[in-house]
């Protein structure tokens, strides 16, 4: 097999605030893992709280592309990957879930289906193509500004809104979801304070969300104690969902059945194999599934879209955040993630992405 990599940079429509920092841009590293004419591409972005910049995104791909060129094919490859083989697990999570990303999107097109039918276990009719609800994330910004932001996306069609947290005074949290919430009284709310509370402050503020219809609360704890974060969700008026205190399947298997809910990032946890198995570990055990995502393409987006029809909640909508995404494929504008009946990931570069062939 021939790999290869290309970086590229990826600027939102506009300064994304969360708690602990803004985001403007990141940087996007493609692999194509090309084989008897056909191509298979995945993606890794940078990030700083995954300790992760463009260098060592390409670093660590050209060492999986060396391994890579071993195989006869994705799929004996892909049945490496999923039996652990160091040479290709050894990276971080996210480099690992690019590199599967790839394999799948090639090996789907090899077997001429979507990636979705190569998993298999698929709750629901195994023909229809999974399609979610996603959220829609509204940073932290003034309560005028996130009740502009709500109207314009219900009137798009989103029916789930993710709201930011966090503000150095709870306060303006509260008037952001209450002016969200008159702005847009019929949508699913979403809270997410990116880990900027503390219990007391947890314990006088959630109440004040419940009685505003906020569905549920994402890693309201400082990460890093987990039994403090089941404790919580132990006595919360609302779900508590741990995003980053339930990083692998490990720490996951830790919050089972304590938490309401776990977000499964494929950057965060390694790709689509290790979050079926974090999906199979809850099963049955009271803690739910959702589907989320770092800031990227619609190529980063599009393998967890394969699996939405597995989850409670679903926020993929980090390429809504781009002014200028380089694919396309997976839909999201009107407020609804779809896979289709194309081979592999079903995505294809936009017209203005030279040289990004499919």
């Amino acid at each position: 097999m021939n790999v290869t990599r290309r970086t590229v940079r990826l600027r939102l429509s506009e300064p994304l605030r969360i708690s602990r920092s803004t985001m403007a841009a990141r940087d996007a590293v493609w692999l194509t893992v090309e084989h008897q004419g056909l191509r298979g591409h995945g993606e890794a972005v940078t990030s700083a709280y995954y300790g992760l910049d463009a260098p060592t995104i390409e670093r660590l791909l050209d060492d999986a592309a060396r391994e890579l060129r071993r195989f006869d094919g994705p799929e004996s490859a892909l049945d490496a990957l999923r039996a652990g083989a160091p040479a290709l697990t050894a990276a971080p999570p996210a480099v690992i879930a690019a590199v599967e990303s790839a394999l799948l999107d090639l090996a789907g097109k090899r077997a001429g289906v979507p990636v979705h039918q190569l998993l298999g276990d698929r709750p629901g009719p195994a023909a229809a193509p999974p399609r979610a609800a996603t959220a829609r994330t509204i940073g932290i910004t003034p309560a005028r500004r996130a009740a502009a932001l709500a109207g314009h996306l219900v009137r798009q069609g989103f029916t789930v809104l993710k709201l930011k947290a966090g503000a150095p005074d709870p306060d303006d949290d509260v008037a952001r979801v209450r002016a969200v919430r008159a702005a847009a009284p019929h949508a699913r709310l979403l809270l997410d304070p990116n880990g900027a509370w503390t219990a007391d402050r947890c314990a006088r503020l959630l109440p004040r969300f419940v009685e505003l219809g906020v569905e549920a609360v994402e890693q309201p704890l400082v990460p890093g104690d987990p039994e403090a974060l089941a404790r919580l969700a132990e006595r919360s008026p609302l779900p508590v969902i741990a995003d980053e205190d339930a990083v692998g399947l490990d720490d996951v298997r830790r919050l089972a059945g304590r938490v309401q809910g776990v977000n499964v990032k494929l950057a965060k946890c390694g790709g689509v194999t290790a979050a079926l198995r974090i999906a199979r570990l809850i099963a049955g055990s009271g803690t739910e599934l959702m589907l989320g995502c770092l800031t990227a393409s619609t190529l980063g987006i599009a393998p967890a879209v394969h699996l939405a029809d597995r989850a409670r909640w679903t926020d993929l909508d980090g390429h809504l955040l781009l002014a200028d995404d380089p694919w396309t494929g997976i839909g999201g504008a009107d407020g609804t993630v779809r896979t289709g009946r194309k081979p592999g990931l079903g995505v294809r570069p936009r017209a203005t992405a030279r040289g990004a062939g499919a």
